[in-house]
């Protein structure tokens, strides 16, 4: 569901039925596609076998990574694109995390924090020679990129801060506690469990 629903997030943001639709249709499909096989084959060589949870967490890592490029790549830069996310999201989520210790049980940063960077940054890497800029070279988009990468992620951390500080103020702690966390959020928080 979240594949087709994609459709009308990329193809349907240009809010016409045209060629740069058609072409946001193609390159979203095709990337997501990309990633998929790739994340499959990468867990097949890396674990011995892939996983269906493998197979949806690379669509996911796919549309992520075509959505800020999906009108300005051709079908080849989507395949890269895709291929890019397989491999750059499974070395964050099996890899990065582990060694860092941080806590992201859904994979969201590795996923959508990574996924979504690298297709920034390739958006200007794979940029397709009738979607550039006139006079902008290749590395000048790239270093344009790079720029919005850096720019949303220290923006992201200082506002992720300064609503953490807010809501430490309002609620006090910000972390269950151990006992509450292990019985389950859903019966420790709301009272709430499958049998009720």
């Amino acid at each position: 569901m979240l594949w087709v629903g994609w459709f009308g997030f990329n193809a349907g943001s240009e809010l016409a039925a045209d060629g740069t639709a058609g072409l946001a249709f193609l390159t979203t499909n095709t990337a997501t596609a990309a990633a998929v096989l790739g994340w499959v084959a990468i867990e097949w060589i890396h674990r011995g076998n892939p996983t269906v949870l493998g197979g949806a967490t690379g669509a996911v890592a796919g549309l992520v990574a075509i959505t800020p490029a999906c009108a300005f790549v051709s079908p080849g830069g989507a395949l890269a694109i895709g291929f890019g996310a397989a491999v750059i999201c499974y070395a964050a989520v099996t890899l990065l995390k582990p060694a860092m210790g941080y806590d992201d049980s859904l994979d969201v940063f590795g996923v959508h924090g990574v996924g979504g960077s690298w297709g920034a940054i390739a958006t200007g890497l794979f940029i397709a020679d009738f979607a550039a800029a006139d006079g902008v070279s290749r590395g000048e988009q790239v270093m344009k990129q790079l720029t919005s990468v850096g720019f949303t992620a220290v923006f992201a951390c200082v506002g992720t801060i300064v609503i953490l500080v807010v809501l430490k103020m309002v609620f006090g702690n910000l972390r269950v506690e151990d006992e509450d966390e292990f019985t389950g959020l859903d019966q420790s928080e709301h009272s709430e469990s499958a049998y009720t």
